[in-house]
């Protein structure tokens, strides 16, 4: 049995909330006095950026969790 790497695990899964949490800053900063269609593209832009960086954080979440039921539980 694959014996994964949880640190490198742990990283990938903190980078990937940060870089998550970075894009939530970023797409409340557009959410500015400017009512024009232009930024409101901007703003749906960031929202649709945030969103897939949500699904990468999720993702490198659960690989983590794998790796440490496969450590901790052998399974």
């Amino acid at each position: 049995m694959d014996i994964p790497n949880l640190d490198q695990l742990r990283i990938d899964y903190k980078k990937a909330t940060d870089d998550w949490v970075l894009a939530i800053r970023e797409e409340e900063a557009l959410a500015t006095e400017d009512h024009s269609e232009v930024a409101m593209e901007r703003w749906d832009a960031a929202l649709i950026k945030e969103q897939t960086l949500m699904t990468k954080a999720k993702h490198t979440r659960d690989h983590y969790k794998d790796g440490l039921r496969k450590v901790n539980f052998g399974f």
